[in-house]
């Protein structure tokens, strides 16, 4: 049988067209579209090719030559041809693909040019493309003409993997967990509704960033909903996190702790930054914000509890609101004065979750709502993979983070 595709290959290299061919073509050409047109010398040639590599896979799934009398006791044989077009860099050229009367045959060659498109399409989906630009792409890239629905269902073949991707199992263990919500727009019973789309972000042992998931919630973020989050996280293998760095949402500690009642939980500085801002007027905003910088850039914690103490005689009695914010959540804000500074500028604040979401809103910018959630889902999990493939080292100065976890968690960080 090797023999026979080798014979087989050899043929079909001995009728493809060479040299000679070209320069009797080329000697008959008189205009550039004589070179490039769409019945040019090499668009016709290129067919001519295609058609002997289709006539050559054909035959090696046959077993037999064209014109072979083994055909008649094959059980199958040749039917003819029907017509088709692949697209070219000097546009389309028109191929005649052989058929068998079984109806079994599958060119490798044309199914490769037909994968090649499907993985465009979900790329360009991945990207934030709209299905009409997706669909006016392919119709001046290849010449072929794609109905947004047609889009759509390529899409949804990656839909098993979304849910195998969703519902994996994670590691036991997680160093720093970032909880944070953005918010997309929803068609539900036919009203259009602001959503949170939950979504965390781990560091694991190896110092390597990992989505963990995409949650699609009930309305507006509420720490009950993250509940049920961090319980899945739980039930899909996480057994313990050292620090989780959240925003100011009421409850979110509580839940947390619910859950993983070891886990140091960290308010965003940021989040408590713009949240007090909110009780001072503008020609204030700048002097405040200095005083509060003494406070977060603190060397230890006493340090920023005497200058918290100085923000309160300053400011208590002109923006008594803004400081007790700070007073209230406290304990919250100060945990990251318990580790060196190399942890202090993970965890202080939720930005390498808001980095992700920022990536994320660059594809959710082209898209006014979504229909369902399982179009939210899939969007969100194709532009995931496509930003975390990028994903491959680990954080800066790992080794020596790992090492000062190692100290403080020394009972639950195993060596």
């Amino acid at each position: 049988m090797t023999h026979k595709k080798n014979t087989t290959d050899q043929d079909n290299k001995k009728n493809m067209p060479g040299a000679e061919d070209v320069i009797r073509e080329l000697g008959k050409a008189t205009s550039i579209d004589d070179f490039y047109g769409k019945d040019g010398i090499f668009a016709r040639l290129f067919s001519e090719t295609v058609e002997q590599m289709l006539e050559a896979e054909l035959t090696d799934e046959l077993g037999y030559e064209r014109y072979e009398a083994a055909g008649r006791n094959s059980g199958n044989n040749r039917n003819g041809y029907y017509e088709s077009s692949m697209r070219t860099s000097g546009g389309d050229a028109k191929i005649r693909v052989p058929r068998d009367r079984n109806g079994e045959f599958q060119s490798e060659l044309l199914k490769k040019n037909s994968n090649e498109i499907e993985q465009k399409i979900i790329a360009m989906y991945a990207k934030g493309t709209s299905t009409r630009d997706i669909q006016d792409m392919l119709e001046e890239l290849y010449g072929i003409d794609v109905s947004p629905s047609t889009i759509s269902k390529i899409t949804d073949k990656v839909w098993e993997l979304v849910e195998g991707w969703q519902n994996r199992p994670l590691a036991p263990i997680y160093t720093i967990v970032y909880l944070d919500a953005l918010h997309i727009k929803l068609k539900r019973d036919g009203k259009i509704e602001n959503v949170a789309v939950y979504n965390v972000l781990g560091i694991d042992l190896e110092g390597h960033k990992e989505v963990f998931g995409h949650w699609i919630g009930d309305g507006g973020e509420g720490a009950n909903f993250w509940l049920s989050v961090i319980t899945d996280l739980q039930t899909r293998g996480v057994e313990d996190i050292f620090i989780a760095s959240i925003d100011g949402l009421p409850g979110f500690s509580d839940a947390i702790q619910a859950v993983f009642p070891k886990t140091k939980t960290q308010r965003c500085i940021i989040h408590q930054i713009r949240a007090s801002l909110k009780y001072v007027v503008w020609k204030d905003r700048k002097a405040f914000t200095a005083d509060l910088k003494t406070i977060y850039k603190a060397a230890t914690r006493e340090e920023a509890e005497a200058n918290l103490l100085n923000l309160e005689e300053k400011w208590g009695g002109k923006y008594g609101a803004a400081v007790k914010s700070w007073q209230n959540n406290w304990e919250e804000l100060a945990t990251f004065f318990e580790f060196p500074k190399e942890i202090r500028r993970l965890i202080y604040t939720t930005n390498t979750v808001e980095g992700y979401h920022r990536q994320l809103r660059k594809v959710l910018k082209n898209k006014s709502s979504f229909p369902t959630e399982q179009a939210v889902r899939k969007l969100l999990y194709l532009a995931t993979m496509d930003i975390t493939k990028k994903w491959t080292m680990p954080l800066a100065n790992w080794p020596l983070i790992l090492n000062q976890l190692t100290i403080r968690f020394e009972d639950r960080c195993p060596l």
